[in-house]
């Protein structure tokens, strides 16, 4: 017996995602060598054993080992451990499994020295608060915060503001209980959300939803680069703006063009920075999480402090309007200098400087008062009463505060831009799509599955605890900005009537620069996390190949980091930046984020409805109509921000489903979509199953029977190119074929003529499915096809078949039995018929008739096929111009101009366009061509009979003189299973011969003349020369009308009852088509498969 020693895996940089699934890969082949091919490829011992490939287990050299090393209580199964190894075996090396991460950490090692290479890698041993719940807070918490969140506070008001948040995280907390079911269903390696959509939706989904959450991702790293910028050129550095603006009402187009500009060099630095080593990136992730968390803990302090003492943030107000603040000095519009007033820098900017009179100022300067109110009352003010309800403006209005007196006047445009105006036109659809994304992060978690002591319970805890935080932060500073920031400032964007500042900054302690520069850093930290995640998935869609013109993107440099990926990566994101503003970017993030999330929910509810057998979550706390519930936020939110984003994310995931699902590679991952089709499939067999379908929705359901030659190769492919031209991607069609031998010695055999049939179906694009049979005889495999091909309702109802050609020239009579025997099984399996002859002249699927007759010879009724067939045919694009001829026989006794009209308001009535036309076959003597046709048809029989029996005689004295003593069988010399034996190659036998063989062998020959003059003097039978009359004249008809024709349809004769007329049937056949191109042999199933009635 073969000795098995257990080696370790090694990881290979070049293997995708199938390789982190390794432990379904259960074949231990028997070899010497170290298998890393880890494709699930079958393979067959020749006995019917499978064997697939598997990286757990070596043999070692079987001679040098002995029996011993097998346990003796497991002699039972010795001779079966090679492909069912010992339990412990398998358990040593599930026990060393470990979760190899394609993140940073693979990379730093590959960057270290080669001696660091070699060492064993380190086990995971990151817990849930650092693996994650602080990076799924660093995720969450993002630049919405700090530039955002008062903004929306002020325009949708405390209590639509508090429904905006609760929304966005009601939506990510149910994706995070989905998620969590998902991660915690197994072992789930680094690969995150693309990972465990495509694994449970299939290839399709998640190459579509994996684009989507790269697309996501790469457009997250623009909006933190723009928030980055807005943060340095309007708090931080105002004087490094590249653009001015003399126009007050162009200011936003000059700072766009500032955004531009910076935004695209700091995406530079960061994608170098990213290329250079992602080692640098994570070490400066605790660094920017340090500085989220204390601009957080300074807004709570300030927010505090400011019930006692609040920060002095005054705000100029000129009657009801906001002013901005850095325009002027002195919030009054005079000033007292020595004993004298003088005008103040106010005055001069709505007045002529220099002068006092009011008869060249603005008017509504002059009708109002200048006051001056806190930004910032206060934690026990009482401003939250104001700020409760929304109050959304047009783009351009003015920001007013609701309790100061005014008087309305009409002032100059001139003096627009002394006013805090809003910038763009804002509703609360608007500002669900602006917050979503500081509420998305929730799956930094599951990247980092590889570096984690216990992934499956780290995930959903870590998670679910993130969210919940990250919830109660942004609900209670919804509270926060309500109770202590005046409305006004709330809805200044950038802070315009603060100074400049930052409004978040202004609530802050101790000083407005703690948030302003740990925002600054928080988001280039953002920034660069996501410019470092979406190159790498980006790489690992590429290296599962399932997109093929991604392919190039999962190269990368020699330690594996995905220089190629990053580079696609730096130019969308460049597409993000020259949009510019952080308002845009947000909501086409949101799209992405949201289609991501929607289909994780998808996933877990699908799974769980499925019930599948591999679906035992360790998180037990989901249900799927929670799942239910996530998917419909997610739509709802998607359609709620933006519609039109919506429809175009929808679309782009719709075009890469349906690019994979036509050109991606395919991929066997046991996700639920299959599971999904199949309980569809099972139900609607169920359904079927109930009766026969009703005449209006019978079709052809296909059993197509090839033939294979010694290679293995399809003999007449054109009878596939005829079932797709027939069927049109419609229906059942089952391809079969039947090889010769035994199943165990065979299986490879079937297996590769399997393959070479569906390589066959893809070609000529034949929708349907492969089966075939090993079977001692051709005709026995025939009839188990007819008999077991299909499942349920879904079975064939028609059989097609090519017509045994060269059966006069051969002296085997097997093709032709066979051919008849499969005539007469259909008949009594009351199943249609269909034989196309010279199949190999019907054209194939690139050819056009552009025009041409179908021409259909109906002698017989039997069920409509001839009148249904055309008509699909018809529908292909090859035969849709070709036009359709109907000819049926009238006798003498029949009156063929009724008969006409008959036919035509019956075609009328099936709703079928055809001309129409009744032949009329006058009787006639049998002419003398029939005659000595049917003479020739005789004497070749009986020759080959008589040939056949002595060749029998030989065999069958052969036979008894080796096996003397076996029983011998009683049979007729023209038996089945003389003619079906195959011939062994010839020994020598020595013969016995006595004095009657002797006699008997000479006799037989002096007997050969007379059965020579015997063949000369022979008289065909009457019945035959009937039938061979009925034969020639309809040919004659036939060729007559329908020589130039495409296609001719014609009623098939049935066999005769009487199996010793078989080879005269076969020659009837051939008389009857004889000198037509191209002609389909058609027998009804014993059913009307055509009615008039709707």
């Amino acid at each position: 017996m073969p000795h098995f020693t257990v080696v370790p895996v090694r990881d290979q940089a070049q293997s995708s995602y199938d390789s982190l699934e390794g432990i379904n890969w259960v074949d231990y082949r028997d070899t010497g060598q170290e298998h890393h091919d880890h494709q699930d490829t079958v393979s067959s011992d020749g006995h019917g054993n499978h064997k697939e490939d598997s990286p757990f287990l070596k043999s070692a050299d079987a001679a040098s080992k002995n029996y011993d090393f097998y346990d003796r209580n497991l002699a039972l199964f010795e001779e079966e451990l090679d492909i069912r190894p010992k339990v412990s075996s398998l358990l040593s090396r599930l026990v060393n499994y470990t979760n190899i991460t394609q993140g940073a950490k693979e990379h730093e090692e590959e960057e270290s020295t080669e001696a660091s290479r070699s060492k064993t890698p380190k086990s995971p041993n990151m817990g849930t608060l650092m693996g994650v719940y602080l990076p799924c807070l660093q995720n969450i918490f993002g630049v919405i915060l700090f530039l955002r969140l008062t903004w929306i506070v002020g325009m949708a008001g405390i209590m639509q503001s508090l429904l905006i948040v609760l929304m966005c995280c009601s939506c990510t907390m149910l994706t995070a209980i989905s998620m969590s079911a998902i991660a915690t269903n197994g072992v789930v390696p680094a690969g995150g959300a693309y990972f465990m959509i495509s694994r449970s939706l299939g290839p399709e989904f998640g190459g579509a939803v994996g684009l989507c959450f790269y697309l996501g991702t790469t457009f997250a790293s623009a909006m933190y680069i723009l928030g980055a910028i807005e943060i340095f050129l309007k708090y931080l550095v105002p004087q490094a703006a590249i653009f001015h603006s003399t126009d007050p009402l162009g200011s936003d187009s000059a700072m766009l063009n500032n955004m531009r500009v910076y935004g695209s060099i700091c995406l530079t630095l960061m994608a170098v920075v990213v290329f250079v080593g992602v080692k640098y990136v994570n070490k400066l992730a605790s660094l920017f999480l340090t500085c989220v968390i204390i601009s957080i803990v300074s807004i709570y302090a300030g927010a505090f402090k400011s019930m006692t003492h609040p920060p002095e943030f005054p705000i100029c107000m000129l009657g009801n309007r906001t002013l901005v603040r850095d325009r002027f000095d002195v919030c009054a519009k005079t000033v007292i200098e020595g004993n004298h007033t003088m005008p103040s820098q106010l005055w001069d900017r709505f007045c002529l400087p220099g002068n006092l009179s009011s008869t060249q100022c603005d008017d509504y300067f002059i009708q109002n008062n200048v006051t001056e109110i806190q930004g910032i009352p206060g934690l026990g003010s009482g401003i939250i009463r104001e700020n409760m309800w929304s109050n959304y403006l047009p783009k351009g209005e003015i920001l007013e505060k609701a309790g100061l007196q005014s008087v309305d006047a009409h002032g100059t445009m001139d003096n627009f831009g002394m006013y805090v105006s809003a910038d763009i036109a804002t509703s609360f659809t608007l500002l669900v799509g602006i917050f979503f994304p500081s509420a998305t992060g929730i799956m930094a978690g599951s990247n980092r599955s590889g570096d984690l002591r216990d992934a499956q319970k780290s995930i959903p805890v870590g998670t679910i605890l993130a969210i919940t935080t990250t919830s109660l932060v942004y609900l209670s500073s919804v509270i926060l900005f309500g109770s202590c920031i005046e409305g006004v400032v709330l809805r200044d964007k950038f802070g315009d009537a603060v100074r400049k500042n930052l409004v978040v900054g202004t609530l802050s302690w101790p000083s407005p620069w703690v948030i302003v520069i740990g925002s600054f850093f928080s988001t280039v930290g953002a920034g660069l996390q996501s410019l470092t995640g979406a190159p790498r998935l980006l790489q690992a869609i590429a290296k599962d190949n399932i997109i093929p013109f991604l392919r190039v993107f999962g190269h990368g440099k020699s330690n594996g980091e995905p220089t190629w990926a990053l580079l696609l990566t730096g130019l969308i994101a460049e597409l993000g930046i020259l949009i510019a503003s952080l308002d845009m970017v947000a909501p086409i993030l949101s799209m992405f984020f949201l289609m991501c999330y929607l289909f994780v929910n998808l996933a877990c509810a699908v799974q769980t409805l499925l019930r599948t057998p591999n679906w035992r979550p360790r998180f037990k706390y989901y249900h799927w109509a929670l799942s239910f519930l996530g998917m419909s936020m997610c739509v709802a939110l998607m359609f709620i921000s933006s519609w039109y984003y919506a429809i175009v994310a929808m679309g782009i995931a719709g075009m890469i489903y349906k690019y994979i699902e036509y050109q991606g590679a395919e991929k066997e991952w046991g996700d639920g979509i299959r599971g999904l089709s199949l309980s569809a499939a099972r139900y609607a067999l169920l359904r079927l199953e109930v009766g026969p379908p009703h005449t209006k929705n019978w079709r052809p359901q296909l059993l197509v029977l090839l033939k294979l030659d010694e290679d293995l190769h399809v003999k007449y492919p054109r009878l596939l190119t005829f079932a797709s031209q027939l069927k049109a991607g419609k229906g059942l069609t089952i391809v079969g074929s039947v090889i010769q031998g035994n199943f165990l010695d065979s299986y490879g055999e079937m297996q590769a003529a399997e393959q070479a049939i569906k390589n066959m179906m893809e070609i000529e694009r034949v929708k349907g499915f492969c089966q075939v049979v090993v079977a001692s005889k051709v005709r026995e495999g025939i009839v188990h096809l007819i008999q077991s091909c299909g499942l349920g309702g879904m079975k064939h109802n028609t059989v097609v078949m090519g017509w045994p050609y060269g059966w006069r020239q051969s002296e085997d009579p097997r093709a032709w039995k066979t051919f008849i025997n499969t005539v007469r099984c259909t008949t009594a399996a009351h199943l249609a018929l269909m034989v196309p002859k010279n199949v190999s002249f019907y054209p194939s699927n690139h050819e056009r008739f552009t025009d041409g007759n179908i021409d259909v010879w109906w002698i017989v009724h039997d069920g409509g096929m001839l009148m249904l067939l055309p008509f699909l045919l018809k529908q292909h694009k090859v035969w849709r111009k070709c036009k359709m001829r109907i000819f049926t026989v009238a006798q003498m006794d029949d009156n063929s101009i009724q008969m006409k009209k008959d036919l035509a308001t019956f075609l009328y009535q099936l709703r079928i366009e055809a001309e129409v036309e009744v032949v009329e076959m006058h009787d006639s003597d049998i002419s003398a061509y029939t005659y000595e046709r049917t003479l020739m048809m005789e004497q070749r029989s009986q020759m080959l009979r008589q040939m056949r029996l002595s060749s029998a005689e030989r065999q069958r004295e052969a036979q008894l003189v080796k096996d003397r003593h076996s029983l011998v069988r009683m049979g007729s010399l023209y038996s089945d299973e003389e003619e079906e034996v195959v011939e062994a190659p010839p020994e020598k036998i020595q013969m016995t011969w006595t004095k009657e063989k002797c006699e008997a062998e000479r006799r037989n020959r002096n007997n050969a003349p007379e059965n020579f003059r015997e063949l000369m003097s022979l008289k065909p039978d009457q019945s035959n020369v009937r039938r061979m009359h009925t034969a020639v004249k309809l040919n004659e008809v036939i060729v007559n009308r329908s020589h130039d024709a495409r296609l001719v349809l014609l009623n098939m004769p049935g066999p005769p009852r009487n199996t010793d007329g078989d080879e005269n049937y076969m020659e009837f056949l051939e008389v009857l088509t004889e000198g037509l191109e191209r002609v389909l042999l058609v027998r009804g199933g014993g059913r009307e498969v055509i009615t008039i009635y709707s």
